[in-house]
Formats: C-alpha cells, structure tokens, sequence
C-alpha cells in the first residue's frame, strides 16, 4: 500500500490525502513509512515531522514499535509516546454501554512481525524473500536495468533478465583461457539475484526479473572519520544467494555472495573491465557498509539494527571472492571442501571483461560432471511424458529425449514446472534433479546444445587441471601472475 501510494505521487502533481477515523496513527504509520523512503532521516525524525504538522502525531505504542521494527532501527529511551487526546476518551458508547471502537482499535498488530533469525524452520533455496511491489514501479526499475546495462527494449520490451550468464566449458571455448587473462571463483548451487539499492529500499531481482523489496542499508562512502549520511540510491549489482550450514551448530544462515556491480549512483559502470568493477564493489559498497556496522555495534546506543536483515553474510556483506587460474588445484581440493553451502563448479571471469548483459560466450562455467544439467519444461499429456525448451519464443518439444524421477512420487505432480535434469550416460536419459521454482522458461536450445557439447567433451577435473596448468605457464599469465601477487601481498600488509 505505502509503495502504491509512493510510486503514484512521484508520477502525478495532484495531491494525494490519506485519512483513517482520526488521521493518527494509521495515517501517520503510512506518511512515516513514505517519508522513511522519500527522504535520508530516521524513524525518530520522521515520527517527529509528521507529529509537528498533525499533533499529537502517532499516540499508540504498536503503531510506532511497528515503525522502528520495519526499518531495524532501535527505539530511543527518549521516545515516549504521547497520551491519547481528551477528544479520544471513551466517551462514545454503544447501546450496551460499551466503547464503541473505530478502525484504529481493531486489536490488530500495525505490521507483521519480522523474521526471527532463531527459526527453527528450515530454510531453502525456494523461499520467496521479501514484499511484493506495484506493477508499475517494477516497470520502472526494470528501465533503470537496461539503461544501465545498455540494453534495448527488444521484441519482449523490457521482461526479460538482463544479467549476465555463462556458458558451459568446452574444448573450443577452453583456448580462451589462453588468450585472455582469467581469474576463477567457485560456482555456488544457490539462487541467482541481481540487487537495486535504491533510497525507497533494496529489490531482490530473480530469474523471472520480477522484484521483491528487502529492508537492508547501504551507506554511501564517507568523505572523513563520521557516519555516511547518504545511503546508496540506484547501485546495481549481481550475485547469488546460498545458505550456509555452520559446521558446529548445525545453524543455517542466508548469505548474499556480491561477485559485480554494474551501477553506482545511477552511473553505469558497464563498461569497465571486471577487475575496476570488482575492486569498486569493495571500497564503495562493501566497507562502508561494514565500516558503519561495526561502529553500530561498538556504540552503546546503535540506531540500527543491522541484525535483523534478512540475510547477511557470515554476519555481514562480503564480495565474492576472484583468484589467480595458478590457485585453481588449491580451490578444487581445499576451498571448496570446506565452504558451508553447495558448489557444483568453477567460474572462470576475464579480468579485463566489460559487463556483458545475458549470454556471454566469453564467461566459462565448468561443472562436476554428475552436476551438467538443463531446464526443460515437463508436460504430462495423455500419459506421454514430454520435454520442452525455449527456442526463438517458442516451445520446442525434444522428441527423443527422456526424463525419470529418482523418487516415488507421481510424474504427474511436475507437470507444467521448469525441471533441472543432469544426463545419465549408460541408461541415455534425463535424471529429474529437482524443480526450479526460481524460473518461468525453459533453457534456450542453443544453451542445450552447448550442454551436451559439454557433456561429450567430458573435461574431468584432472584434465581441466592439466590444461591449468600449461595455461599459467604461459608468458602472459606468468607476468601478470607475478605482478597481482605482489600487489595483493601488499594490500594484506
């Protein structure tokens, strides 16, 4: 509602009024939620505004607790809600004789609580984080994704994901790790999302390109010493959301990997190589946010509670980390071992590489051969298990292929769903690995194709490490090697 009602005023010169029974506290929980996300002040400033021009301003405890819980800033002592005015005494009575309620005393919580991060439920990739938002503000953050990718609207206007995606390693796409620069990461089995920082809050951006409004804070980088007054209005990154499972408690924890950043402050930055890129994401997005966070903490009266976020990376937010292709076997057999979240592979990214929105043929995933797999769409028609992918704005039946469910469950039950399938090489068909509920479309044939190119191709891991190995002998990553390791060495002094 309050999102609604913002996104209409920004569009629109005629004033908008907002009333309940009194105009006190539901009006001034939805004009304080629409100033929190109008203007860089806090929950208290804003209470205070609204109670200047409409006094006594917001006189239930709920409706203010509620207001601090949202925006994760904890409440001041100094805080004391005003008493309820003379006019609002019980002095309306029903025949009964009884109080005679309006729509401020319904007995209902003013918002729903927040997370609790001591759940016992378990957590998965499949749960749907965040709010919903208006249609048409989604239509405008979706132009602000392409204008800042440099996209153009294209057949299907501006619907479809715009971020980067990688193709599988092949024998012939391998060459290029010999003629470019090349760093690697680990591949997550997480959830992609692209985020927009913005003033009105963070948006989760999924598969679907469909966002979903987080409360999460994001300062800007401080000019001296102090507290960034400015909070970051129109970032755009790219990254993946996994769950970690702490090896001691057994806890699980969400956890955002940043691994780019395409926008910073409305300013594309697309254009830059990757390793620009990666190390702006750092300094402007990643140590003022822990800078500030740390200081919240150490304070002993913090304003906000960056605790109560609804996710964060082993207690705060962290850059994914890129190394040398010389660390590759150290990766392979000691990092990715021990992390605390699922990985099916490797990332191979030129350092020097734009941004380059949807497939981008120079960006090599290399995956454990039993993890390659494909997204078709399962149909059940007249008992005839059938397969469908993407081709051209189409669907494109696979006559030939086949699909078995490892469970006892009815094939039935996953028709009409986007199913991931890795290959079985000995029975010729499809094993059903599970459903995609992050995703509406099928793959594109074309990304089938370079799959089973994959698939055939069968670069183990010994002999990705063997071709590693040559690779980093060459002159060109021998000299480059040398120079990052010294400056990273640096750094770490």
């Amino acid at each position: 509602m309050v999102l609604q009602f913002l996104f209409s005023q920004k569009q629109s010169k005629r004033y908008i009024l907002v009333h309940c029974t009194h105009g006190h506290n539901r009006t001034g929980y939805m004009i304080v939620h629409y100033l929190m996300r109008t203007l860089s002040i806090s929950v208290t400033q804003a209470i205070k505004l609204f109670a200047d021009v409409r006094p006594p301003g917001i006189y239930k405890p709920d409706y203010i607790d509620a207001l601090y819980n949202f925006y994760h800033e904890r409440k001041p002592e100094m805080v004391v809600c005003p008493p309820t005015p003379e006019w609002k005494r019980p002095s309306d009575l029903d025949l009964n004789g009884d109080v005679v309620p309006d729509d401020d005393d319904d007995g209902g919580s003013a918002a729903p609580l927040l997370e609790n991060h001591g759940t016992e439920t378990l957590m998965s990739n499949d749960d749907v984080l965040g709010d919903s938002i208006p249609f048409n503000q989604q239509d405008t953050l979706r132009q602000f994704c392409y204008q800042a990718l440099k996209l153009g609207a294209g057949v299907r206007g501006n619907s479809q994901f715009p971020g980067s995606h990688p193709v599988s390693l092949n024998r012939d796409n391998l060459q290029l790790l010999r003629q470019r620069y090349y760093y690697a990461t680990w591949k997550a089995d997480g959830t992609r999302y692209m985020m927009l920082i913005t003033m009105d809050g963070c948006f989760l951006i999924d598969r679907n390109f469909n966002f979903r409004r987080v409360q999460m804070r994001f300062p800007c980088k401080s000019t001296n010493d102090a507290l960034a007054e400015k909070t970051h209005h129109y970032t755009l990154l790219d990254g993946e959301m996994v769950i970690d499972t702490l090896p001691d408690s057994q806890k699980q924890e969400r956890r955002y990997l940043i691994y780019d950043m395409m926008a910073i402050n409305q300013v594309s930055i697309v254009e830059r190589p990757f390793y620009e890129r990666w190390k702006m994401l750092e300094k402007e997005v990643i140590d003022p946010r822990n800078y500030e966070r740390q200081h919240v903490y150490q304070s002993r009266n913090p304003y906000y509670r960056y605790d109560l976020e609804p996710f964060r990376v082993c207690s705060e937010v962290r850059r994914k980390d890129f190394w040398l292709l010389s660390t590759v076997t150290k990766l392979l057999k000691e990092f990715i071992p021990k992390l605390s979240h699922e990985a099916d592979g490797l990332i191979f990214q030129g350092w020097d590489d734009p941004y380059v929105p949807r497939t981008h043929e120079g960006l090599l995933k290399w995956k454990y051969a039993n993890m390659n797999s494909v997204d078709f769409l399962f149909e059940m028609v007249d008992d005839r298990q059938l397969l469908f992918l993407h081709d051209r704005g189409k669907k494109k039946l696979m006559e030939g292929n086949r699909v078995v469910f490892n469970d006892d469950s009815d094939p039935a039950s996953y028709s009409g769903k986007i199913i991931e399938c890795s290959w079985e090489k000995e029975e010729n068909v499809w094993i059903c690995m599970r459903i995609r509920v992050d995703k509406a479309t099928p793959n594109d044939f074309n990304t089938y194709k370079k799959v089973l190119r994959s698939i055939r191709d069968n670069i183990t891991e010994e002999v990705l490490l063997t071709e590693i190995h040559e690779i980093i002998r060459l002159p060109m990553y021998a000299d480059r090697i040398r120079s990052d390791s010294k400056a990273n060495s640096a750094r770490r002094r």
